[in-house]
């Protein structure tokens, strides 16, 4: 015998697979980059109009994205987003990195609602912060020293 909550869970899975795609579904419910990282060489923290934050970090080495992770309160559409924020930038130069945007995330997970496409903008904008964290750490390392998070 099912109980309400089990019913409700099977309804919920049905309804999310008729909004999102498989890759989303996967990024979402899978998120293998969550977490942190310990003395990042850049790191942000940004909260966007929908109320969710998302922090990045970054350790960099010779130009090369060797590790990053992301953490957010947000949804799993946000959880989507950063997930595979962190996927495009893995061992590619910063420069590439740089280049991470809205459009390109959505694209990476096939698309979203409309009315969900402001999470790719926050994880875009979350690691361009980051990125510009590092070169400002970079260029002035006592920088690193007051950074909040």
């Amino acid at each position: 015998m099912s109980t309400n909550f089990e019913e409700y869970h099977k309804q919920l899975i049905v309804e999310m697979d008729q909004l999102y795609n498989e890759t989303v579904m996967e990024h979402a419910l899978n998120p293998r980059n969550m977490g942190t990282i310990n003395d990042a060489d850049g790191t942000s923290r940004i909260t966007g109009p929908c109320g969710d934050t998302m922090q990045i970090w970054l350790k960099i080495k010779e130009g090369i994205v060797t590790n990053a992770a992301f953490s957010t309160d947000g949804c799993g559409t946000t959880r989507a987003c950063g997930n595979i924020a962190i996927d495009l930038i893995l061992q590619k130069d910063i420069k590439q990195a740089i280049e991470i945007d809205q459009d390109k995330i959505l694209k990476s997970l096939g698309g979203l609602p409309e009315d969900d496409q402001h999470c790719a903008l926050l994880a875009a904008n979350t690691l361009k912060a980051a990125i510009q964290d590092y070169f400002a750490v970079k260029k002035d390392p006592w920088k690193k020293t007051y950074r909040k998070g």
